[in-house]
C-alpha cells in the first residue's frame, strides 16, 4: 500500500514538472556580427520564458544582464539556453560584454 501512494505522488509530481515546462515560453535570439537579433524582445509578466541565444559569430560572446541576474558565455557557432522570469512589468537591459557598443539588447515585460 505505501508503495502504491508512493508512487502515486511520484507520477503526479513528474506529471505536474512535465506540464509546467511544456508551458515554457521559448524565445531565440541570434548573435552575428557583434549584434542581438532581435535586440527587444516582449514578454508577458509573470511568465517564465526560455531564452535559446545562437552566436552564429566565430568569435565568442558573453550574455550579460545585471538587471536580469543573468550572465553566459557563448562560444562561436554555438548556443545557450537560459530560464529569465517570472518578471514584474518594466524594461531589463541586456548586452554582449565583448562587444557592448554593437551588442545591446532589452526585455519588455508587459
Amino acid at each position: 500500500m505505501k508503495k502504491t501512494v508512493f508512487y502515486f505522488l511520484l507520477s503526479a509530481m513528474i506529471g505536474t514538472y512535465n506540464l509546467a515546462n511544456a508551458n515554457t515560453q521559448e524565445i531565440s535570439i541570434k548573435i552575428q556580427k557583434g549584434r542581438f537579433s532581435p535586440s527587444q524582445i516582449e514578454i508577458p509578466a509573470n511568465t517564465k520564458v526560455k531564452l535559446v541565444i545562437n552566436n552564429l559569430d566565430d568569435t565568442p560572446e558573453e550574455f550579460e544582464s545585471h538587471d536580469l541576474n543573468r550572465e553566459v558565455l557563448i562560444q562561436g557557432n554555438s548556443s545557450a539556453s537560459i530560464y529569465i522570469g517570472p518578471l514584474a512589468p518594466g524594461r531589463y537591459k541586456f548586452e554582449g560584454e565583448f562587444s557592448p557598443e554593437t551588442a545591446q539588447g532589452v526585455v519588455i515585460v508587459k
